[in-house]
Order: structure tokens, then sequence, then C-alpha cells
């Protein structure tokens, strides 16, 4: 996943740019980079925060840049944002999303030119010079953004900065959000709408679909009209977001507390837990939710190491991932030994790492541990989003029980049953799940639920990683 901020002021911006990019840390942890530009131009830096957050990295680089406008990103791919000189002027691009077609993009481009790269990620050529080579293959920034937006498979937002503005594009299905902000002498545009709130800024607008304007420090000017149609992802609320973040108007700790009293009334009177706990953090407010419906008290059997592992994403090696999974979380055994819980986490992508969570509260003396995933099982892979750094479908812990059971080359219209949970399928796979993974039980967040939790029009919600619906 990536982040981004930018900023549009009449005096110097690069110590709230600073702050604004570090808001966005939960979202990424490979790269981080800002880029302003002042009387002296434009200036960038760009960092590895793998092993240090992004305030540790850029302290020594806010002291030294200058500049009234800037933008920058927190990543978990590509080195962004970047510096480009081209036919229409010079910019730095910054964006969020994922770029299906991105060969077939980069082989059509190499047989119209003779453009050449230098930024690579990889091996490869980077995902934002490209998207910066497309755009300028038109006349304008205006025209070139909604060019490559067209082309594009997957979904697209950016900010492009030039030396007197910035053009915000959301994407044009709305997968991910850009929020303004406004207060006197500067306009703030930010991925999480609790990034400004510190700085001064208030709320000034939220980009619809497809929608794209250009701010400078005395306005937002809109340059072409949002759509009607959206699919923002659903994770953002699930996971993705910031508790004090909202998109389309809802809270993301509200809706996670609405998430957890709905597992809760389905629930029933199905079991008896002694205590309800959040895995941290994502899963924390759902389990807040499910304790104040149900009356079960909440409480914190095991905490999270936040000195050192303060944020959520982690390494991409995945034995690594491993090991990080069962270093960060300490058990409380007072709070464990003979008790009957029930967890809840905001998903089970693997597996692995709720299945040693699972293992170590039984170590500690559990007596019973009862899973609640705040939603759906994932059935596919993101094709709008770098959600999952899963390589293929099959290593999602749900496909690998419908292969056990159907082969390799189950039908469309039977995993189509196995995502209705309301079929004999559905129930045989959260049984398999549940067996594989050693819970006393397992009910997952369905997505009627889901969809009533987040509370907007599911016709404007994409639940593509549950039903493969477009």
């Amino acid at each position: 996943m990536s982040g981004f901020f930018g900023v549009a002021s009449k005096e110097d911006c690069v110590l709230e740019l600073f702050y604004g990019v570090d808001y966005h840390s939960h979202l990424g942890t490979r790269r981080g980079g800002m880029a302003v530009h002042g009387a002296d131009g434009f200036d960038r830096a760009i960092h590895n925060i793998e092993n240090t957050p992004f305030r540790t990295k850029f302290d020594k680089d806010v002291g030294n840049m200058k500049g009234n406008i800037g933008i920058g990103c927190i990543s978990d791919y590509e080195p962004q944002p970047l510096l480009f000189s081209s036919k229409i002027g010079s910019f730095s691009l910054a964006f969020v999303g994922k770029v299906n077609n991105y060969e077939e993009l980069l082989e059509d481009l190499y047989s119209r030119s003779k453009t050449h790269f230098q930024e690579m990620t990889n091996g490869t050529v980077n995902v934002t010079e490209l998207i910066a080579a497309l755009i300028c293959e038109k006349d304008s920034f205006a025209e070139g953004i909604r060019y490559v937006q067209d082309l594009v498979d997957g979904s697209l937002s950016m900010l492009l900065m030039t030396k007197d503005g910035i053009y915000a594009a959301r994407d044009k299905m709305g997968r991910t959000p850009i929020v303004v902000g406004h207060k006197e002498g500067a306009y703030c545009l930010s991925f999480e709408s609790h990034a400004y709130i510190n700085l001064g800024f208030q709320d000034y607008k939220e980009l619809g679909p497809g929608e794209i304007v250009y701010v400078t420090p005395e306005s937002v000017e809109t340059l072409v009209e949002p759509g009607k149609e959206m699919k923002i992802c659903s994770f953002l609320w699930v996971y993705y977001g910031y508790p004090t973040s909202a998109y389309e108007g809802v809270n993301v700790e509200e809706m996670r507390y609405r998430c957890g009293s709905m597992l809760a009334k389905r629930d029933g009177d199905s079991v008896h837990p002694d205590i309800v706990a959040g895995v941290p953090d994502s899963g924390i407010a759902h389990a807040i939710g499910y304790a104040n419906e149900s009356g079960v008290p909440y409480a914190r059997p095991f905490i999270k190491y936040t000195p050192t592992w303060p944020r959520s994403f982690m390494p991409t090696n995945q034995s690594q991932r491993n090991l990080i999974a069962r270093m960060k979380l300490i058990p409380v055994k007072a709070l464990i030994e003979d008790k009957k819980l029930l967890l809840i986490d905001d998903s089970i992508v693997r597996g692995t790492q709720l299945r040693e969570t699972t293992e170590f509260l039984y170590r500690s003396g559990a007596k019973e541990v009862h899973v609640r995933p705040a939603c759906p099982p994932i059935m596919y892979g993101c094709k709008y989003l770098n959600f999952s750094r899963s390589r293929s479908e099959m290593e999602l812990i749900a496909r690998q029980m419908i292969q056990k059971r159907e082969g390799d080359n189950c039908p469309q219209e039977v995993l189509d049953e196995y995502a209705d949970p309301c079929t004999c399928k559905y129930e045989q796979m959260i049984e398999d799940i549940r067996k594989q993974q050693n819970f006393t039980t397992l009910r997952y967040h369905r997505l009627d639920d889901l969809l009533a939790s987040i509370g907007i029009e599911p016709c404007k919600v994409c639940t593509y990683c549950f039903n493969g619906k477009e």
C-alpha cells in the first residue's frame, strides 16, 4: 500500500509536509520521499525506511529543504516522488494504486518512441516513471493525467507538483481517497483525512471518483468533474485506515465498532467467552464493538511491543514476517491462563500469523480460543491495490481449503458457492480452516454485515477480494 500528502502554501511548507507525510507511515514501510519547490527550484529526498521510521530518516532533510509547494509519499513499493523535466514543464509525481498492465504499457511506449528510463525498482522500470512518461505524451498535465488513467488497468490516484501548484487526481472508480484541507494561505491534499488536523487545516472537500483538481496557495480549481460510479476499497475501513480517518464521511473507528457489534449479534448465545480481545492494532476497535454489544469484558491478553514494532506492516520476506509476528506480541499470562478467549483480527490471509498467535495463547494456558475475523474469507487477490503480498491466490487459506476439496481447476460457479455464507460448501470451508488453525470456533464477518457496517450504498464499495465481483 502507499499514502501521500501535499501542501501548496504562501509560506514555507516543508515542516507541514514532513509531518503530513509522517502521518501516513502506517500505509507502508519500504520507501519514504518528499519533493518541494521554492526560490531555489526543485528539491527532493528519498530514503529507505525499512529499519528506521520516516521522521528519523528525514530529520536532516527538513532542515535543508525549502519551498512553498511540496508533495511526499510513503510507499511499500516504488521510491517516490520522482522529478521530471518535459516538454510540458518540470514536475514531481507520486501515486497510489496498482498498474496491472505495466508491461503492456511499457512495450507500447517503446514501440511508439525512443523513450528511455532511468529509475529502476527491483530491476524493472519504476512505475512512477512510466506513468510520468505517459502523461508527457499529451500537451497539458490535466490532459495527460486523464489519458494515463484511461490506459491503466487497476487503479491510479496521484499528486503531480509543478512550480506553481499541485494537480490531484483521484482514481476513476474512487478506490482510494483524496481529501483537501484548508487554512489561511494554504491548501493541503491527503490520502488520510486525519493527517492535517494537527497542522491547523480544516476539511475543505473530498474528491469524487475520477475528479481532477489544481491546487495553489490561493484556490482549488476543478478541472475534471467527478464521475457517478464509485468502488471504494472496503479494506480502508477494515484494515488499512487509521482509526481517526474517515472515507466518504464514514469514520474508521466507528465503523469497526459496528463491525464488532454485528459479529456479536451473529454469535448470540452460541459461545460464552470470559474475555474479548483484539489482535493489535487493527483488531482492537472491532473487539471493543463486540464487547460493548455482548457484555463480555474487553481485555488485552497480549500487548504489542510498540517501542521497536510501532507499525502494522512487516518485511517482504515471509519467514522474517513470521518471526516478527511472534516477536512483537507479548502475552499477559495472568489474563490468559484458564480463560476462554474470543479473539478478533481484521482478516485471515494466509493464516500463518494468527495460527501462531493462537498457539502461544494455548501455551500460555488458554482453555478456548474462539476467532472472529472482521471481514469475510478472502477468496481473490486484489486487482486494484497492493493489499496482500501473496504471489498466488493459492496462498490464501480459503483457496487452499477449496483446492483440497475441489482440485486445481475449480469452476467459477463452485467458487461462488464457497463465497456464499448460506451454502453447505461455505460451512465446509470454514470448518476446514478452523481445524487447520486449531481454533475452538470460527465465524467470519458476513459480506452483507460488512457492507452494513460501512453504511454507504453497497454498489459504491469494492468487494472483489471476497466475491470476485467487479
